[in-house]
């Protein structure tokens, strides 16, 4: 029997797993694009991500001239169209993650996903990286309808709930990650390599690692 001190661990998607930034720049800059708007720099789409899609292409929009009136649906299903073809052309797991996985497999310890992206692009995405079927559970932003998404506790209770129960952290790269957690209960530790909005150390959380090789270390101690 393990001595391990939690029996589930967490992860956020996008900018805490997989960096999908490229991809999501390519789907804002192909309704950017369709819309007459220059495009945006990688550099500059990483802080957007976090909310969902909509929300990202709404901050798109917004550094770009505004947000379109009537179009922005049209455009809106556009992005989700063009990412779903182009899902895993660029994005790769964070360096260190498959090992951590593996760690954490070994440990007996049960692996998660909680995400503000779709269900449907979620384990799309997972599925092509080979991570899908690790995941004891995976969860998206409309899983459990409208207003249960990060930084709702909601997703973060029912991870626990369909995990079966025990001690739990979560792993994130955003202030919503941090709230869902901190709300929940639930130990949360932030990246510093991911989609940040701010320096790691502000986002609130009871931890920060700068790399998957602190994470199971890091726990064993807690």
């Amino acid at each position: 029997m393990s001595d391990f001190p939690f029996a589930i661990v967490g992860f956020d998607l996008d900018g805490t797993l997989v960096d999908t930034a490229g991809d999501l720049t390519a789907a804002v800059n192909h309704a950017l694009g369709l819309a007459a708007r220059a495009p945006l720099t990688e550099a500059e789409v990483r802080p957007m991500i976090g909310l969902g899609a909509r929300h990202m292409l709404e901050q798109g929009f917004a550094a770009t001239g505004g947000v379109p009136g009537g179009d922005f649906d049209r455009l809106y299903r556009e992005l989700l169209r063009f990412y779903e073809a182009h899902i895993a052309v660029h994005s790769r797991p964070f360096l260190g993650l498959t090992a951590a996985l593996d760690r954490l497999d070994a440990l007996g310890v049960k692996t998660a996903v909680v995400t503000n992206k779709r269900e449907d692009m979620a384990r799309k995405l997972l599925g092509e990286l080979g991570l899908a079927d690790r995941m004891a559970t995976i969860i998206g932003g409309d899983t459990l309808g409208p207003g249960n998404a990060k930084p709702s506790t909601a997703p973060i209770v029912e991870m626990m709930a369909r995990c079966g129960g025990g001690r739990a952290v979560f792993v994130g790269d955003s202030i919503y990650d941090v709230m869902a957690a901190n709300s929940a209960g639930v130990t949360s530790v932030a990246v510093s390599f991911g989609f940040l909005d701010r320096p790691a150390n502000e986002l609130g959380a009871n931890h920060v690692i700068n790399h998957f090789d602190e994470l199971v270390p890091l726990l064993a101690c807690l």
